[in-house]
């Protein structure tokens, strides 16, 4: 299984990135997806996850309304649209895998993860 991110960078307060995560290797239309996050010196977070349909999402409190994350099954592909961003969002976000789980925010129920995207909000 290959989980790949890509699209982070620099971006000044108040701009907006797109993250997409390819994915390979699994059947991407039986997972739910989730997209975490972690700063310096700080633990892994929760950021959002999508079931299999993409019908059913969660959010994280820090990221509610900002955030959005979508799905296109027929290229095994997941997306984190990230909009009004701030400092606080600056991590390394990661792309997660949970095959034939639910919508969950426990990190522990990802199986698969991808490498990671830095991105980089400055003030």
């Amino acid at each position: 299984v290959h989980l790949v991110e890509s699209g982070g960078g620099l971006v000044q307060a108040g701009g907006s990135l797109r993250l997409s995560c390819a994915a390979s290797g699994l059947t991407f239309s039986s997972s739910s997806m989730g997209w975490f996050r972690q700063a310096p010196g700080k633990e892994r977070e929760f950021v959002a996850a999508s079931d299999w349909s993409g019908s059913r999402t969660s959010y994280g409190d820090s990221v509610q309304g900002r955030l959005t994350i979508s799905r296109d099954n027929a290229k095994n592909m997941v997306y984190l649209q990230m909009n009004s961003l701030k400092s606080d969002d600056t991590a390394v976000y990661y792309c997660a895998a949970n095959y034939l789980g639910g919508v969950t925010k426990r990190v522990s129920a990802y199986e698969y993860w991808g490498q990671g995207t830095q991105v980089t909000v400055s003030s």
